[in-house]
């Protein structure tokens, strides 16, 4: 158990911080960008000012920020609940922390020398990544982005346990050209361990006398991996301090090597290097992930807002939002702090979106004109990789524009001006203004990437990274564990040995014994 820290709520410097807030400049009078590890953070939409500045250093201070950071750069106990690290920087640090260095160096050095080798044999056409959740989302982030103009391998990624999803990830392969690789933190995630089943008996079914040579497993419990049958010199390993939605950095990243070649995978984990540097030595008024984390503190719990929009004008980046949404919402989705108390404030936002300008023509709307209304993270490219400079202008004049409107907005009085001279009739014209008219002073940030690099995309995710934690530190939550995912998880295992005959039902609400009851007795 971690303790010392007072419930947030009845804190002096909690409270001077929300007060602060509410004071502050909400319309942009100063312009304030944070530069960070090559990414520019522009927060002069969020509310500030020198006393809401100072309130969030003494937060900070209260929360005993420094020694909180620096156990989780140095590898101390972070998770309190699994008594173990969150120690993800090391394993994307070019020098790794001495006591975790050799290990972490020579996975990498296997990584990369696998890769190497299938290079070298030329003998794999497509890619099967079967995984879930951390196990599939970094990747398949990564090779979306990266890879839009192409990729080495052909790739295909496998997660939900719905069939459709490993039929549609094997068909049209040639199983001889297949590499499968089965990814899976703890091997034995329900989901991951029945794919794998299907592309086994799919590669036995072609006539592949050994198709244990066609698998290789990333995974934290390689015990586990050899059971099933995978060969040692296939498995390739991560630790238990080193969270599944942060494990992209380990050899998780393998299929990103696979298909963008070693290089790529190296200049992620740069990037994010890099970020972690400037998080642990930027002095807190130009800490990018400091910053963007008290924005979203003060949105949240001075301001209301309830969520929070990622709006990537990229279309490289379509599983970011997914990608975040598991960082965001499985870290900070907690009602008890460290000592199991109840927290006094509402903690993690609901986190949604897609990528512009798509998301113009769907919830825009909402985010301009609904009376809740949400903060919204505004990411883009300052140069573009494609040959059409006209679409680029257009992309960020739009992103420039939302942002502004959503700031800006739009009074009665200035829309009935503008109405006067087309309706003749001045109470249409009022009564139309109110139906056009934009509220404003709604929050964003807008986080400019040079181009989209594996540098500035390995930067970005570990932006986020930090944020979180920051932000966790904070709401004195723990957002290295996820209970709640847990429990479903053991709820699914009683209710599928039932639907196929191997326990009494029993012990449900009305509702779930009746679908037990429908598809169970051979209704399946």
């Amino acid at each position: 158990m971690q303790e010392g820290l007072a419930p947030l709520a009845g804190t002096a410097e909690w409270r001077a911080f929300v007060e602060a807030a509410h004071r502050a400049d909400r319309r942009a009078g100063t312009l304030r960008v944070v530069e960070a590890a090559g990414l520019s953070v522009d927060l002069s939409t969020q509310a500030q000012s020198d006393e809401l500045s100072a309130a969030g250093a003494s937060l900070l201070a209260a929360r005993d920020f420094e020694a909180a950071r620096a156990r989780l750069l140095e590898g101390g106990i972070a998770n309190c609940t699994e008594n173990r690290a969150a120690w993800h920087t090391a394993l994307r640090a070019e020098e790794p922390p001495g006591r975790v260095a050799g290990r972490v160096l020579a996975e990498r050095d296997r990584v990369r020398a696998f890769v190497r080798h299938v290079d070298a044999e030329g003998r794999y056409d497509s890619v099967v990544h079967i995984g879930i959740g951390g196990s599939d989302w970094g990747p398949k982030l990564v090779v979306a982005a990266l890879g839009y103009a192409g990729t080495r391998r052909q790739m295909r990624f496998v997660s939900n346990i719905d069939g459709h999803a490993i039929e549609a990830g094997l068909i049209g392969l040639d199983p001889r050209r297949t590499l499968v690789v089965v990814s899976s933190k703890s091997f034995n995630t329900t989901e991951t361990l029945h794919n794998a089943d299907c592309a086994l008996r799919w590669l036995r079914e072609a006539g592949i006398a050994d198709p244990w040579e066609q698998v290789v497993a990333v995974t934290a419990n390689p015990d586990a991996a050899r059971d099933m049958g995978v060969a040692p010199e296939r498995t390739f390993t991560f630790w238990d301090w080193a969270g599944g939605r942060y494990s992209v950095w380990s050899a998780i990243g393998l299929p990103i090597a696979l298909a963008l070649g070693a290089e790529a995978l190296d200049g992620l984990l740069q990037g994010a290097a890099a970020m972690d540097v400037h998080f642990a030595t930027a002095p807190l008024a130009a800490n990018g992930p400091v910053q963007l984390a008290l924005a979203g503190l003060a949105n949240r719990n001075a301001f209301g807002y309830a969520s929070l929009n990622i709006a990537p004008y990229d279309a490289r980046l379509v599983h970011l939002v997914p990608y975040l949404q598991q960082l965001e919402m499985e870290s900070l989705g907690k009602s008890v702090d460290l000592e199991g108390r109840p927290v006094t404030v509402p903690t993690g936002p609901v986190v949604w979106g897609m990528p512009g300008t798509d998301g113009q023509h769907t919830f825009f709307q909402w985010l301009h004109q609904g009376p809740e209304g949400a903060p919204v993270d505004f990411i883009i490219c300052r140069e573009a990789d494609h040959p059409y400079p006209e679409h680029h202008r257009l992309l960020v004049a739009n992103c420039l524009a939302q942002r502004e409107a959503l700031l800006r907005g739009k009074s009665a009085s200035v829309l009935e001006a503008e109405l006067a001279p087309k309706e003749s009739d001045p109470a249409r014209a009022a009564w139309l203004a109110r139906h056009k008219m934009h509220p404003g002073g709604r929050p964003s940030t807008l986080i400019v990437l040079p181009r989209l690099s594996a540098h500035a995309l390995g930067a970005l995710l570990a932006l986020y990274e930090h944020k979180v934690f920051v932000q966790g530190l904070v709401w004195g939550i723990n957002p290295y564990d996820q209970w709640g995912v847990e429990y479903g998880k053991v709820l699914a295992t009683g209710i599928a040995r039932e639907l196929a005959g191997k326990a009494p039902a029993g012990g449900h609400d009305a509702s779930t014994a009746y679908w037990v009851a429908q598809w169970g007795n051979g209704g399946m």
